[in-house]
């Protein structure tokens, strides 16, 4: 199904990040390269300038560090997909953070057992499919370590996360029944179109520096076609691909796994390197492709025509997307509640102006009748 789904709280930030980070491993063959995350930001900020408590309540306590480790998630995922966030938004994203944070607190006050045991099998779901995402456990650790998270620290963070989204579901008594799952999918039927994939190996010798992106001299160059050229040779005389991809390639998130790759869509990579695949018939391999990452050799292992995806293996994910799509209607009323029964203070000056403003809009664009 395509990514329409809206998240009520920052449960898909953390899994934003690595994403990103997953996708950064691969750059070279794709179109989402991203500078090395800063991922110890956070920290030299608080021993620079310490971390202050920026609000309170009953059992609540949000710190600077907390937050900043959100917002530095939020850059580095649209980082990683060529965009920046404007200077301009970005108060406002930190107050919107700064709520979720202060409502998951809250909410975790509130969670039953029932609610805890939904978070942990959500949350196990989640960290399940960002391993499927990374390839390996190596993979994975190799994420994880980029933005300065321990595995339990990320367990902790999702589990949380969860807890809080069943935990306003229930207390909200938000139900979605069968007929309105079907009938989301009868009436959405470009939202299950399954694009057509290609799943490749591929040999990548740079020709620019991966650090810096900086191009390689002439004689650089030209030396790396000849090694290219010479690779091509042997895995036309014979020679395992996956071998030669493992020696010779130097693109690090496929080179420890015989140069595959996930399998992809149109538009996910640069369109040398597209072209070509989306070209080619199974078991084949492509001549010397030139695109600006380098040189590279592609092997196709299978091609999925597109396809609409099949009811029962959306049914699950509808049903999530409904309940969040009505939590979100009802989330607004019931959260500025539990926030005003627990004196909730921002002590931060520009933090408070920008909530303040925040719901002075939402009250001006409230519909007529509404509290």
């Amino acid at each position: 199904m395509k990514n329409k789904m809206k998240i009520v709280f920052t449960a898909a930030l953390t899994v934003a990040l690595l994403a990103s980070r997953a996708e950064a491993d691969t750059a070279p063959a794709g179109t989402n390269a991203v500078a090395n995350t800063n991922a110890s930001s956070s920290a030299t900020m608080a021993s620079l300038f310490g971390d202050p408590v920026i609000a309170k309540g009953k059992g609540v306590e949000v710190k600077q560090s907390a937050l900043d480790e959100v917002v530095l998630g939020i850059k580095s995922a649209a980082a990683a997909h060529n965009q920046t966030i404007p200077p301009s938004q970005l108060l406002g994203i930190e107050s919107q953070m700064l709520n979720r944070l202060i409502q998951i607190q809250l909410l975790l006050q509130k969670a039953t057992a029932a609610d805890k045991a939904a978070g942990d099998a959500k949350a196990e779901e989640q960290l399940t499919n960002l391993l499927a995402r990374a390839g390996s456990q190596e993979a994975f650790d190799r994420q994880l370590k980029a933005v300065g998270m321990t595995p339990q620290e990320l367990r902790t963070k999702i589990t949380q996360e969860a807890t809080a989204t069943a935990t306003l579901t229930r207390e909200l008594g938000v139900t979605v029944s069968d007929a309105e799952v079907t009938n989301f999918y009868a009436s959405h039927p470009t939202d299950f179109e399954q694009p057509e994939t290609v799943h490749v190996r591929h040999i990548l010798l740079l020709t620019m520096d991966p650090t810096t992106h900086a191009p390689l001299t002439a004689d650089q160059v030209a030396a790396k076609r000849k090694q290219i050229d010479d690779i091509l040779k042997r895995v036309k005389a014979g020679e395992d691909f996956a071998t030669l991809a493992t020696q010779y390639s130097e693109d690090p998130g496929s080179k420890t796994k015989g140069g595959e790759l996930p399998p992809f869509s149109h538009g996910e990579m640069v369109p040398q390197f597209e072209a070509a695949a989306f070209s080619m018939q199974t078991n084949t391999v492509s001549d010397v492709v030139t695109t600006d990452y380098g040189f590279h050799i592609i092997k196709l292992l299978d091609k999925t025509p597109a396809e609409k995806v099949p009811f029962a293996k959306v049914t699950e994910k509808i049903r999530d997307f409904l309940i969040q799509q009505k939590t979100q209607e009802k989330a607004p009323e019931y959260l500025a509640g539990l926030m005003k029964a627990a004196d909730v203070e921002i002590l931060d000056p520009d933090l408070k102006a920008a909530a303040a403003a925040a719901a002075a809009a939402a009250a001006t664009n409230a519909p007529a009748g509404s509290p």
